[in-house]
């Protein structure tokens, strides 16, 4: 439990500091026979700073939730 809750702390964290990440596809705009024609398009991935704010909480209860338990 303890470390689950560690694990989950460290993501909460990582979910506030970094907002959420962007990442390129490669997606075909043309195909005219034998010529493709292909773009780069950013495509961006954001979560909401209070889903960050849960999974820190959750993992910072779990932590004390197993000290208690001793």
């Amino acid at each position: 439990m303890k470390a689950l809750g560690i694990i989950l702390a460290i993501v909460g964290l990582a979910m506030l500091i970094f907002g959420g990440f962007s990442y390129q596809s490669e997606e075909k705009v043309a195909d005219i026979g034998p010529i493709e024609i292909n773009a780069d398009k950013t495509k961006e991935v954001a979560w909401p700073t209070y889903a960050g704010v849960i999974v820190l909480v959750a993992g910072i209860g779990l932590v004390i939730l197993d000290r208690n338990k001793k």
